[in-house]
C-alpha cells in the first residue's frame, strides 16, 4: 500500500522529538500501519541549523512554511510551532489546500479549535490535536473513544508540568518560590518568561480543551476562572500540611445543579487523594463518569518524546483514514458539533476556604476578620498560627466552613483596607470532592 507523506513545519523540541520516534521507530509504525509514513519535507525559521536524524538527512528544508502547505506530495501537515498567529495561518492554509492536520498547538485548539474542525469537514480532511494536552498521556482518545459511552461529571487535572514542579520542590525543600522558579529555568522545565506557565494560562487553555471534550460545550478560555501560583510560599505548605492537605494547581471542570463551573488555580487538596501524590514535572487528569465512576490517568506532560509520540500517534490514526477511509470520522472534539453554552461563574458556588494572612500583631485582630466574616454570614472553621519570631509580619491561616464564594470575595475586598495587613489575604479553595 502507497506510503503517506508527511510535512512537518517547526522545528523545536517537539518537532525534532517527532523525528526522532520516525526515525528510530519507523519498522514498528510500518508493521502498524501495514504502510510507510514518510517525511516529504521539513520547515523551521532557521532549517541548516537543525540537526535532523540520520534517516532525515536529505529530506529538502525550507523556512518558507507555504511550500510546505502546498506541497503537491504532502498528504499530512504536522504544525509544530505553537501560538495563535502564524500557527493559524498554518491550519488555514493546509486545510484549504486539502491537507489533513495534526496540531500540538494548545493555544490555538483552545481559542478556535472548533470552528477550524468545522472548515476541516467541510474540506473533507481530518484535524487531529492530542498532543495539545498532557503530551504523555493520551487524555483525547480516553474522552473522545476510550469512555465515550459515559457521561462525565467532573474533571480534575494537574496540567502544568512547571507548575506542579515548582510547587512540589517548595513544598519539599522549603525554598522561596522566586528561588524555585529560577532552578526550573535552569533546569529547562520554566520558560525564560515563565508567565503563561505560572499565571494560569497555559492550563487554562488545556482545561478548556479538555471541557469541550468532556462535556460537549464550545470552551473558551475565557470563559475559565484563573488564578497562577505567584503568591504561593513555603508557609503556605507548612500550615496545609497541618490540615492534612497539600497544594497544587488544579484545573477543575464539573457539572453543578446550576451548570458547568470551571476554574485553574492553586488549591487545596487532601493528602490521600490521588493527585496529591503527582510530583515534579509530571502531569495527571482524574474524571469522574456518571456510570464508570472514577478513573486516573497519570504521565509525562511535556518533552520532547512524551510530546512527539502523541504527534506520531495522531499522524499514524489520520494516515489510516487516508489510506483506508472511514466515512464517520469521530471529532477530535469527541462531539459532532459542540453546544454554545457559557458556563456559571466560580463565585456563585460554595467551598471550604483557606485564608492565609500577614498582619502587623496587635490584640483584635482575628475579632475584626471575624466580624467581617460573620456580617457575610460566613462561619471560621478554625484558626491556626504557628510559631513565629515576627509580630511585624506575622502569618496565620483561617479556615472557613462551606460559603458562597461571592460573599468570601467580598469580606476579602474589605480585609484588603485594614491597616494592619502586610500584604492582601491570599484565599484558596479546600477541594473536598476529590
Amino acid at each position: 500500500m502507497r506510503e503517506v507523506k508527511v510535512g512537518i513545519i517547526g522545528l523545536g523540541n517537539v518537532g525534532l522529538g517527532t523525528l526522532r520516534i520516525l526515525a528510530e521507530n519507523a519498522a514498528q509504525i510500518e508493521l502498524k500501519l501495514g504502510f510507510r509514513l514518510s517525511v516529504r519535507v521539513v520547515c523551521s525559521r532557521n532549517p541548516a541549523a537543525k540537526q535532523l536524524p540520520d534517516a532525515f538527512r536529505d529530506v529538502p528544508r525550507t523556512s518558507d512554511w507555504k511550500q510546505v502547505v502546498t506541497h503537491p506530495e504532502v498528504d499530512i501537515v504536522a504544525e509544530l510551532v505553537g501560538g495563535t498567529t502564524v500557527a493559524s495561518e498554518i491550519v488555514q492554509a493546509a486545510i484549504a489546500n486539502g491537507k489533513s492536520v495534526v496540531t500540538a498547538n494548545k493555544e490555538l485548539m483552545a481559542l478556535a479549535g472548533a470552528e477550524i474542525w468545522d472548515r476541516a469537514i467541510a474540506a473533507g480532511i481530518n484535524l487531529a490535536m492530542e498532543a495539545s494536552v498532557a503530551g504523555g498521556i493520551p487524555i483525547h482518545a480516553v474522552l473522545r473513544e476510550g469512555i465515550s459511552g459515559d457521561r462525565i461529571v467532573a474533571l480534575y487535572g494537574i496540567l502544568n508540568g512547571t507548575c506542579n514542579y515548582i510547587m512540589t520542590e517548595i513544598e519539599r525543600c522549603g525554598a522561596d518560590f522566586a528561588e524555585v522558579l529560577a532552578e526550573a529555568q535552569r533546569l529547562g522545565y520554566a520558560e525564560a518568561d515563565p508567565s503563561a506557565d505560572i499565571d494560569g494560562a497555559d492550563a487554562r487553555s488545556k482545561l478548556a480543551i479538555l471541557a469541550a471534550l468532556a462535556f460537549g460545550e464550545r470552551i473558551t478560555p475565557d470563559d475559565i476562572y484563573t488564578e497562577g501560583i505567584r503568591r504561593i510560599s513555603p508557609v503556605d505548605f507548612q500550615y496545609a500540611e497541618r490540615l492534612g492537605h497539600t497544594i497544587r494547581l488544579i484545573c477543575a471542570a464539573r457539572q453543578s445543579k446550576q451548570g458547568l463551573v470551571l476554574s485553574v488555580r492553586p488549591s487545596l487538596i487532601p493528602r490521600g487523594t490521588i493527585l496529591a501524590s503527582v510530583q515534579g514535572a509530571y502531569n495527571a487528569v482524574w474524571v469522574r463518569g456518571r456510570y464508570g465512576e472514577d478513573t486516573f490517568y497519570y504521565g509525562k506532560g511535556a518533552g520532547p518524546e512524551p510530546t512527539g509520540v502523541a504527534v506520531v500517534s495522531d499522524l499514524m490514526r489520520v494516515a489510516r483514514e487516508i489510506r483506508r477511509g472511514s466515512p464517520e470520522r469521530v471529532s477530535p472534539f469527541a462531539h459532532e458539533r459542540l453546544g454554545e453554552y457559557r458556563p456559571i461563574p466560580v463565585e456563585t458556588q460554595k467551598s471550604a476556604f483557606y485564608l492565609r494572612f500577614r498582619v502587623k500583631d496587635r490584640p483584635g485582630i482575628i475579632a475584626t476578620l471575624g466580624r467581617i466574616l460573620a456580617d457575610r454570614g460566613i462561619s471560621i472553621d478554625a484558626v491556626l498560627q504557628l510559631p513565629s519570631d515576627s509580630k511585624d509580619d506575622l502569618p496565620f491561616v483561617i479556615t472557613l466552613e462551606r460559603s458562597r464564594e461571592a460573599a468570601v470575595r467580598e469580606a476579602l475586598e474589605q480585609m484588603r483596607t485594614l491597616d494592619f495587613m502586610v500584604e492582601d489575604p491570599l484565599a484558596m479553595p479546600m477541594e473536598t470532592a476529590l
